[in-house]
């Protein structure tokens, strides 16, 4: 961990004083379970079941169905790269 001057730390905080707090909703799903098939009607009954669409390139489903949220923006930290 490098030295912050104590000057970047006023300087920091005067950029972000009286800001609202930002409160980030919990997204995880409550509980997630790995479900196993033998064969592609197996999949297609389950679907068909719980009113999913699952094609060969699904990794997951939510149940009940969720609206998809669009994403526009993506903030990446640059010291996790």
């Amino acid at each position: 961990m490098s030295w912050v001057s104590k000057k970047t730390i006023e300087e920091w905080y005067s950029e972000w004083k009286n800001m609202p707090e930002y409160e980030q909703e919990n997204l995880e799903p409550f509980r997630v379970i790995k479900i196993q098939f033998e064969t592609q009607e197996d999949v297609n009954t389950f679907a068909k079941l719980v009113g999913a669409k699952i094609t060969p390139r699904t990794k997951g489903i939510w149940f009940p169905p969720k609206e998809r949220k669009h994403v526009t923006k993506i903030y990446v930290d640059e010291d996790e790269i």
